[in-house]
């Protein structure tokens, strides 16, 4: 898998035409609240000068489609979810019931029906009614099996409950159809190798039918873990970063542990943001929370390390928001990182920060990787629907010898610098052995060396979490 330390920023660039001596201009969006003013020279002066002005980015569609029931409707639905055909949800169903019930793939108001799973499949978004197009590159569907479906029969609608059969959501004027499994799989991986963690987990041995429609969520989903407080969703995020006066947000989506490169790319974007005329960039910190394969460093320890990362002083907590991405991670590359870009940008982000090979993996059958390092980026820059969100290519961040101290790679000195890949980083931990100083702080380290130390199996078989305080 490529290096945890080669990564990009990207921020989409403006026109590039010459600039008149006074021009107003907007980025291609109708919906994306931001005009840059580049004034003409003062006499005398050597610079002109650049005004920015910002809300934030508006979601996919025009607004975020939340999808919880009223209180008052509740107790109404709760009666109603006993009388009709009940569907027990997977982990990973409940995990797409809590990223569709607030908002996150909005303008999708429930799981697929049989058009826009293929629109999906085939062209990585959706065509709304007045003719835009979203982007949706991964499929949120619910399968059922073949006794399932009889069961359901007649019935327009379906009680969706959990391991404990409490009732937490109805999916109503439903559609079954097909679930091409291999299909699904060759077109979201770009293989059918076996060994896709996710596939595995949630499709192989799914049911061979799935259930679409609209979605009425009764109770919003907890998971009593005390990393609740961290998920926040994105009507919640819009409002913090309105709160701290954001006129820029850039996401930072990351599924391992916080070491200094990732850090002085966040610290440099916010840099390059103030440089461009923004007054107040924030940072959203952004860990994805849903399932993750058995070699992944657990969500409890990630938000462990992070928030140890905030208190050494790494990163500004008052310009950073730490929250969860409730999604499951599908390892699907540039087809994945769509995916997590267009969440975001429901979140309010405008600024994606993207890494080296993201959502990316070891090919599951040979020693190499699945996919291309470059082509997450190159994706973001072209995918359909995604056009409103900012990309500029950035360097790659190595360790620098000379420097000791994470740095921008300079292939003038390339000798001076070492690649610290997320396979000897792990190595490293597991064996208590310290990184090169400056690679990331000791705090953070110190969280990263208990978690491998835990897997020393306890007498009683549990590997402890590690809940930050």
């Amino acid at each position: 898998m490529a290096s945890m330390t080669s990564l990009f920023l990207n921020l989409k660039p403006l026109n590039s035409s010459p600039l008149p001596s006074t021009r107003k201009t907007h980025f291609n969006t109708s919906n994306l609240n931001i005009s840059i003013s580049v004034l003409p020279k003062k006499k005398g002066s050597s610079y002109q000068k650049l005004r920015v002005s910002s809300g934030l980015i508006e979601p996919d569609g025009g607004k975020l489609v939340e999808l919880f029931v009223k209180k008052d409707q509740k107790d109404e639905k709760k009666k109603e979810a006993l009388l009709i055909p009940r569907i027990k949800l997977s982990k990973i169903d409940l995990e797409w019931v809590h990223v569709l019930s607030e908002g996150w793939a909005s303008p999708l108001n429930g799981f697929m029906r049989e058009s826009q799973f293929l629109q999906t499949l085939h062209f990585n978004s959706l065509r709304l009614d007045d003719g835009s197009v979203v982007n949706m590159s991964v499929p949120i569907v619910l399968a059922i099996d073949d006794s399932q479906k009889p069961r359901i029969g007649e019935s327009s609608k379906v009680a969706l409950v959990d391991s404990d059969d409490n009732p937490i959501a109805i999916l109503k004027d439903i559609e079954i159809y097909k679930h091409n499994k291999e299909e699904r799989i060759a077109r979201t991986w770009g293989t059918t190798a076996p060994g896709l963690p996710y596939a595995d987990q949630a499709i192989t041995n799914a049911g061979n039918w799935l259930i679409g429609g609209d979605l009425e969520v009764i109770e919003p989903v907890n998971y009593n873990d005390g990393l609740d407080r961290f998920r926040l969703s994105p009507a919640q995020l819009r409002e913090e970063f309105t709160k701290r006066n954001a006129d820029a947000v850039f996401a930072f989506q990351l599924r391992n542990p916080v070491h200094n490169g990732h850090a002085l790319l966040m610290t440099d974007t916010r840099k390059r943001l103030l440089d461009m005329g923004y007054k107040n960039p924030v940072l959203l910190l952004h860990p994805l929370g849903g399932y993750t394969k058995a070699d992944d460093v657990p969500l409890s320890w990630r938000m462990k390390q992070h928030e140890k990362v905030l208190e050494d002083g790494v990163l500004d907590p008052e310009t950073t928001v730490v929250s969860i991405f409730p999604s499951p991670m599908h390892y699907a590359g540039p087809t994945e990182v769509q995916w997590h870009a267009k969440a975001r940008i429901n979140a309010g982000a405008n600024f994606y920060i993207v890494g080296r090979d993201p959502a990316g993996m070891g090919h599951p059958t040979e020693k190499r990787d699945l996919y291309d390092a470059d082509h997450g980026k190159k994706v973001l820059s072209m995918a359909p629907g995604l056009q409103r969100l900012n990309i500029l290519p950035f360097k790659v961040a190595a360790y620098d010898k000379t420097q000791g101290k994470m740095a921008f790679f300079d292939p003038s000195r390339p000798n001076d610098f070492i690649f610290i890949s997320g396979t000897k980083m792990r190595t490293l931990a597991r064996n208590k052995e310290n990184p090169p100083n400056g690679f990331m702080c000791p705090g953070g380290w110190k969280v990263l060396v208990d978690y491998y130390d835990s897997l020393a199996v306890p007498e009683n078989g549990r590997v402890p979490d590690a809940v930050p305080a």
